[in-house]
């Protein structure tokens, strides 16, 4: 009887404490994390942004634009916009890690995940990404759903020095 009193209190503090985190979080219910500087760039500051640059996605599996361009240094809101009726999202990375990250997803359908360079956006909805361009280069971008990827929704984005 006690071991039963024992996991549901601990039950009630584990509940407590996820309730209290989730309204005292960041951007889509994720606690604020100092950013990390990624080959493509690091998360910015909203107030930096010095231009937006809108990413239409639809249910044909494609990015409109499909290629961007910024010049380094450059903080850009990402506004992502759902125009279809499912879920989709934009990621943005390197081939390299697209392809594991897309690896993942297949493997883990629905897992949990969240980072500054990543907006999941549901159906008519729209959410903004801000990044800091801070490495020169190629680049790219894709949608990670399981069947997203493999059907071509992706894009490229170049970083001018």
């Amino acid at each position: 009887m006690k071991a039963l009193q024992f996991i549901a209190a601990c039950a009630l503090l584990i509940s407590a404490t996820t309730s209290f985190s989730q309204e005292n979080t960041g951007r889509r219910g994720h606690a604020a994390a100092a950013p990390q500087q990624q080959a493509w760039g690091i998360a910015g500051q909203a107030a930096k942004a010095t231009r937006t640059i809108t990413l239409r996605m639809t249910d044909d599996m494609r990015f409109t634009p499909a290629h961007f361009q910024v010049k380094r240094g450059e903080t850009v809101r990402l506004r992502v916009e759902n125009q279809g009726q499912v879920l989709h999202e934009v990621v943005l990375g390197t081939q390299a890690s697209l392809d594991e990250h897309a690896t993942m997803m297949r493997e883990h359908p629905g897992m949990e995940h969240g980072e500054a360079h990543m907006a999941h956006v549901k159906p008519g909805h729209e959410d903004d990404l801000i990044w800091s361009f801070n490495r020169a280069g190629s680049f790219d971008y894709a949608c990670l759903i399981p069947g997203h990827f493999e059907a071509g929704m992706r894009g490229s984005f170049t970083v001018t020095p």
